[in-house]
């Protein structure tokens, strides 16, 4: 499998569905039936719940935006750290707006099948982010 299409479906994934809120590209760059591990609601399968995970993000900061700083491929994987930014300007995990900055990091690791994302694992410092926001004490 080219590097490449490892590198691009990430990048995707984060310039167009997490920066722009495209998210269609979920459906162009993960299989139909691909499983999706995660602190916040374990494993899931199908691309409604990255949509929702996304949308769940855009709507608490809409200004969100990711910046991949590090990757690595190997074979059919790829790890990328990426940081996260945005002004909590609406409802995000139920709680109100507080119009606080937060900037925080993450993880993904994806298993690439066929040209499309088949699994991965995502890991996003959420503590942090109630942290920041002044809903949970440093």
């Amino acid at each position: 499998m080219p590097s490449s299409l490892i590198h691009s479906s990430i990048h995707r994934i984060f310039e167009e569905a997490f920066n722009q809120g495209k998210l269609a590209v979920v459906d162009e760059v993960l299989a139909p039936d691909h499983f999706f591990h995660n602190t916040f609601s374990g494993t899931q399968i199908g691309p409604q719940s990255f949509k929702g995970l996304i949308a769940m993000y855009r709507t608490g900061f809409p200004d969100l935006h990711c910046t991949i700083n590090n990757e690595l491929r190997e074979g059919d994987k790829q790890a990328a750290h990426w940081t996260m930014s945005g002004t909590h300007k609406g409802l995000f995990l139920g709680n109100a707006p507080t119009g606080k900055q937060i900037q925080t990091h993450g993880s993904i690791l994806v298993r690439m099948e066929m040209g499309k994302i088949m699994e991965y694992w995502m890991l996003i410092d959420q503590f942090d982010i109630l942290q920041q926001l002044g809903i949970i004490p440093r």
